[in-house]
């Protein structure tokens, strides 16, 4: 469990993050939305350990979360030149020596499901290839929180649909928690169980999608609009 209270993070005069505050629930799927600029990519960073917060403290279960705690989170960064010089079965034996829940066989199984080669060099694979890569390899690994940043930008609508039903296939809903940032919502919105909405670097709202459907009458498109639009 994640636990994010009073977080600021500044860089130079510029305050990017500011006095926020949530909790991950466990075994569900999170997604992180907001305009570009409102501080995704850095609490995402912030979350995996990359960078630290200004002030303000970020747990895992119990535990302030460190550069260490790469061992306990796997983090997709939004990267494209992702190892370029190095092969899809370089990459899952370089992801085994340094993780010890990652499984090299249940990488190649996912690569297998979504249709990418793993003996071509990234640099030599198309954008949606080194996408399929990048989630293989982290998949493959076997711990309670996945961070992904973008998975899905500037991925054809048919790569998308099968990393989606990867993420589906291959985590464990009950144990096992993702949180997402993606400008797909429209096509991420089924498999979502709540929303996180960013805005100018606070946290405008956390939504249980089930409510929003039922009780708000909303998608999850409309929702986010209407709390844009509230200014």
């Amino acid at each position: 469990m994640i636990s994010v209270q009073q977080v600021k993070y500044q860089y130079g005069k510029k305050v990017v993050l500011e006095d926020v505050t949530f909790t991950l629930p466990e075994g569900k799927i999170i997604g992180l939305i907001g305009e570009n600029g409102c501080g995704k990519s850095t609490l995402l960073r912030l979350l995996a350990g990359v960078k630290n917060p200004t002030k303000g403290k970020i747990e895992l279960g119990g535990q302030v979360i460190t550069h260490q705690s790469a061992k306990e989170i796997a983090y997709l960064p939004d990267i494209d030149e992702f190892y370029p010089h190095l092969t899809g079965d370089d990459i899952f034996s370089f992801y085994q020596s340094q993780f010890n829940d990652f499984s090299k066989q249940k990488a190649e199984e996912i690569a297998l499901f979504l249709q990418v080669e793993i003996d071509k060099k990234m640099k030599k694979m198309s954008k949606g290839q080194r996408g399929r890569i990048k989630m293989a390899a982290t998949l493959g690994r076997n711990v309670s929180v996945y961070l992904m940043d973008e998975p899905f930008s500037g991925l054809d609508p048919m790569v998308r649909e099968v990393l989606i039903k990867g993420l589906i296939k291959f985590l464990d809903g009950n144990n096992q928690t993702i949180l997402l940032s993606t400008h797909e919502l429209h096509e991420v919105e089924p498999i979502l169980d709540g929303l996180l909405l960013l805005k100018d670097g606070k946290v405008a709202s956390f939504e249980n999608l089930e409510v929003l459907r039922e009780d708000w009458q909303q998608d999850a498109t409309q929702w986010m609009k209407k709390q844009y639009s509230k200014g």
